[in-house]
């Protein structure tokens, strides 16, 4: 056997590796961001379903005539915001999430105040509609926090996939960056107060 063939034996088997290695680092990274962006997708799909559901709500609530036309106005103002307030999957920036949340929290601040306010009407707590409606958000909510934590889990598991060493070397070679988790609103953790007095 030649001299020179051994050696070029070993660079051909090192550079199939690094190949290898390569394709395989890309091709997890591409899946784990595809499975995030999906997750992303869940979200919005829930928050969807409760902008649908505030329409129907608020028709219902206006049928009490003289149910508070400013906090049925500040509703309908939250949801054309929050409902215009996207994010591309492509394109999930901090900036973009943070405008996302804060239209959606403005959404929650109005449903919230017009729920409390629904204690006044007798009419309303009995309509078997509202009821419904009312039920079908809450469960929307529930839907929310779970689609909201499982996109957050599908983030982190992309996120320390694409920045572990030596990974983080050809993912940010082949452009992946770390997408924006979904995070508490601002004073979340403070217990809300809620007053019940209308007098």
């Amino acid at each position: 056997m030649k001299k020179w063939l051994i050696p070029l034996i070993i660079i051909v088997i090192v550079i199939f590796g690094i190949y290898k290695w390569a394709v395989g680092i890309n091709n997890t990274s591409v899946t784990l961001e595809a499975d995030a962006k999906t997750a992303w997708s869940n979200v919005e799909s829930s928050y969807q379903r409760r902008n649908d559901l505030i329409g129907n709500l608020v028709k219902t609530v206006q049928g009490a005539a003289d149910f508070e036309r400013t906090t049925l106005r500040e509703v309908i103002e939250a949801r054309a915001k929050a409902t215009s307030t996207t994010i591309d999957a492509n394109n999930i920036t901090a900036e973009n999430m943070a405008a996302f949340q804060q239209a959606q929290s403005g959404l929650s601040g109005a449903l919230s105040k017009l729920l409390v306010s629904v204690e006044r009407y007798p009419e309303l707590k009995a309509n078997q509609n509202f009821l419904e409606l009312q039920s079908q958000l809450e469960g929307t909510e529930n839907r929310i926090n779970v689609a909201r934590d499982r996109y957050n889990e599908a983030v982190n598991k992309y996120d320390i996939y694409t920045t572990k060493f030596p990974n983080k070397i050809l993912a940010s070679m082949f452009g992946f960056k770390e997408m924006a988790r979904y995070k508490a609103d601002p004073g979340s953790e403070n217990a809300p107060n809620v007053d019940f007095d209308f007098n």
